[in-house]
């Protein structure tokens, strides 16, 4: 189900402006990139020009145990304390009774993100730029009161290894075997590191830009903590998929120069960060292209965490 097949009911969107003390008429549209969520923008018209953004989610990808609205509430609420660019957070609903779905409202943050499929020369030579806010997310500093409302990275970005059981869909992909008892056998095993805050889905799709620059990162319902690499691996596995393996290895370039430190275990986590395709295959290869790229990525991955010398327990 799509955003735009599942409006905000009118009393639902009434009920939220008054909750926040505007007043007016409106106008309402779906935003996209809605995938696990319902994201809106409403306009307020006439003499209070306004725009705020509803994101209700979806049932259909709750993840047991874990609060969506609640996470993605308090994570904006954290990166505004630190001047990183996000959408300012208004209102929590974590049952639901105003906006119908348990749901968040922030501020609307003007921006577009950059589309591979049509402009990956652009996206290439933003990597560096891209990389820069990844470390600065990663440095921004949290507590063990932030904890419970953040993911366990260390153990969610494995989460196809929970069970002890290799999944369906793993069996059914050519790689699919391979990968799960590389990260079954390596999973936990890796350099000891400080935990650092995560966005957990850091790709083209949730970074905003106006112009040059970056206005907003979006979609912080998965935000966790954890071992750094494992957003790293993710971006770079995108970018490989869209064709620019140059623009992978720039990213980690920069990315390593602005934080600090160098990712040893990097391979590993890029071979977890290849379930997430195999779970859904025609949602990830949208292009005939992809898939070749992508058992590219994962087969230079294996090569690698076979070149490293043997993990040592954390």
């Amino acid at each position: 189900m799509s955003a735009g097949e599942n409006l905000p009911t009118q009393p639902a969107i009434r009920a939220t402006l008054d909750a926040l003390g505007l007043v007016g008429d409106w106008r309402v549209s779906a935003l996209p990139g809605s995938y696990s969520n319902f994201t809106h923008l409403v306009e307020l018209l006439g003499g209070e020009a306004r725009k705020i953004v509803l994101r209700r989610y979806n049932p259909e990808n709750y993840a047991a145990g874990h609060s969506k609205q609640a996470c993605e509430f308090h994570a904006l609420g954290m990166l505004q304390r630190q001047g990183i660019p996000a959408p300012k957070p208004l209102l929590l609903d974590d049952t639901g009774e105003l906006l119908g779905l348990p749901g968040i409202v922030t501020e609307y943050v003007p921006g577009a993100p950059i589309d591979p499929s049509t402009q990956a020369p652009l996206w290439g030579e933003r990597a560096a730029d891209t990389a820069r806010m990844l470390a600065r997310i990663h440095q921004l500093p949290f507590t063990e009161a932030d904890k419970p409302y953040l993911m366990n990275d260390n153990i969610e970005v494995a989460w196809f290894i929970k069970s002890g059981e290799i999944p369906a869909y793993m069996r059914r992909d050519p790689d699919g075997e391979m990968v799960w008892q590389l990260v079954n056998a390596h999973w936990g095993r890796w350099q000891p590191r400080e935990s650092r805050f995560a966005h957990t889905d850091y790709w083209s799709g949730n970074i905003l830009w106006q112009g040059s620059a970056i206005s907003a990162v979006v979609d912080w319902e998965e935000a966790g903590y954890g071992q750094p690499a494992a957003d790293v691996a993710y971006t770079r596995m995108c970018y490989c998929l869209d064709g620019l393996p140059e623009a992978a290895d720039e990213f980690l370039r920069a990315y390593q120069q602005a934080a600090g430190w160098t990712l040893t275990d990097l391979p590993l986590f890029e071979l977890a960060a290849s379930a997430r395709p195999m779970a859904n295959r025609s949602g990830w290869f949208t292009r005939p292209e992809m898939e070749p790229r992508f058992r590219r990525f994962i087969e230079q991955a294996k090569d690698r965490i076979h070149a490293t010398p043997s993990p040592v327990p954390s």
